[in-house]
């Protein structure tokens, strides 16, 4: 507990210079300072209480498995992170919300967290793991803290730093995306949120200082990343890597090169941003450089994609999976993105008639979302098509499935959340197949979306 016997040892102000100093870039996708996030947090204290401190645990993103490797290999690092971070903002509670389905990472937690309390190390902070529901959303961290407070994982205008837990769904769910800077509530308490990755690299800056965690990676992305590799990859695995290492390095190392006799397309960071081709992976897995190519480094799970996928496949599961997880606060995003996914199956049935509309709706999902969930959808399948289509027709050029005999492991790359990882592969979510737009898993669909169905003071919806 070096790390947060230094912290104890110092002021807050000192303890978030050194984070600034650090570099340190949030780890659950968006590559946020985590310094600036912590001084924000202070800056808009509120006298009705400290900031409470939240683990986001609720890992969703296809393809990553990383805050639940971490969490099962040393629980303690992440928790002794987020009790740094009560020092900083006074905070008298913990939270560690987690979906209610990671239930080796709920029991590990707790135990950790019995531990840890009975060790001293909380100094009479109160330490709880929150389960959650399944859904996606639930990983935004303003949907996170809409559960918390009792809610359905929705979206919410108002960022973490001025409102906390406290929910309000009349300030919420009624005011439009560009509100989102005009909150007219004053006096709530905000909520410090950050990645389980994100508070594991914390004891060790606040320990052994910012020029340390420098030491490995680059100026702008310096540190290490926690990097998920699935798809058609020899294996599947978890492992830690340097910033600036090249993805065709992680790729090897971590997946074991390709599938026998096939090579590399391209590769997805989970379903976040746009498609990698196979000439870009010599690109460094930082920020920069992944935004430079016109992607981006996402929460570094990535899904790789060789000669016998089926592109267009592995886009209408992405489209299918985006539309079915929107939670329809936002019209284009569900309206547009279910008439995205539908395209897909028109495409299957048809000779391709709803290529068009598929475009037209593409340059559209996007319009007034409050969260990056849209954005990804016109992102992702945007640059999927660019790859797979010639002048708005297929390409014809299309390799002939692998070869079941002499590769025992072929067959299409999945596109769905992991749920395990066992003797090198990842094993999905494939009830996912089965959840329709209203979020049911009912035989059929409602047509009713789940920002208009669904109760507010409920934290997961009814299933079949």
């Amino acid at each position: 507990m070096r790390g947060l016997t230094g912290a104890r040892a110092v002021t807050a102000d000192v303890v978030v210079a050194l984070l600034e100093d650090s570099g340190l870039r949030g780890r659950g996708g968006a590559g946020f300072p985590t310094g600036v996030k912590w001084r924000t947090v202070l800056e808009f204290a509120s006298p009705e209480g400290p900031a409470p401190v939240i683990v986001n645990a609720a890992e969703g993103e296809p393809g990553t498995f990383k805050d639940r490797a971490l969490i099962r290999s040393n629980p303690y690092r992440v928790l002794e992170g987020a009790l740094i971070a009560c020092r900083v903002t006074g905070a008298s509670e913990l939270v560690i919300a987690i979906k209610e389905s990671f239930e080796i990472e709920i029991t590990r937690l707790r135990q950790a967290a019995q531990e840890v309390s009975a060790g001293g190390w909380a100094d009479g902070i109160d330490i709880r793991v929150e389960g959650g529901p399944s859904h996606y959303l639930f990983g935004e961290e303003t949907a996170l803290l809409n559960v918390l407070g009792g809610g359905q994982p929705f979206p919410r205008v108002t960022p973490p730093y001025r409102r906390g837990v406290e929910l309000d769904s009349e300030a919420d769910l009624d005011q439009p995306a560009a509100l989102a800077t005009n909150d007219p509530r004053t006096g709530t308490p905000p909520a410090l949120v950050n990645n389980v990755e994100t508070f594991a690299n914390v004891p060790g800056i606040v320990a052994r200082g910012a020029a340390w965690f420098r030491e490995c990676g680059t100026a702008d992305s310096p540190g290490t990343v926690v990097c998920t590799i699935t798809g058609s990859t020899a294996r599947h695995g978890v492992a830690e890597v340097a910033m600036g290492t090249p993805l065709a390095d992680a790729i090897d190392d971590i997946g074991g090169g390709p599938r026998l006799g096939r090579r590399f397309v391209g590769a997805l960071s989970g379903v976040a941003n746009a498609f990698v081709t196979a000439d870009a992976f010599d690109t460094p897995l930082t920020y920069e450089h992944m935004s430079a190519i016109g992607s981006g480094l996402g929460s570094a799970g990535f899904i790789v994609f060789d000669d016998a996928d089926d592109l267009y496949d592995a886009a209408a599961q992405i489209s299918r999976f985006l539309a079915v997880e929107s939670c329809g606060q936002c019209v284009p995003c569900k309206r547009d993105g279910l008439a995205i996914a539908d395209t897909f199956v028109r495409d299957d049935a048809s000779a391709g008639s709803g290529r068009a509309e598929r475009r037209e709706r593409l340059a559209t999902v996007a319009d007034e979302a409050r969260c990056a969930l849209a954005r990804q959808h016109r992102d992702v399948i945007s640059s999927m098509l660019d790859i797979i289509e010639i002048d708005g027709t297929p390409s014809d050029d299309r390799s002939e499935p692998a070869d079941s005999d002499s590769d025992p492991d072929a067959g299409q790359a999945v596109v769905l959340p992991i749920v395990e990882m066992n003797a090198g592969r990842a094993e999905f979510d494939e009830r996912q197949t089965q959840k329709q737009p209203d979020w049911s898993y009912d035989d059929t669909d409602s047509g009713t979306w789940p920002a208009q169905a669904l109760p507010s003071t409920e934290a997961d919806p009814p299933m079949a």
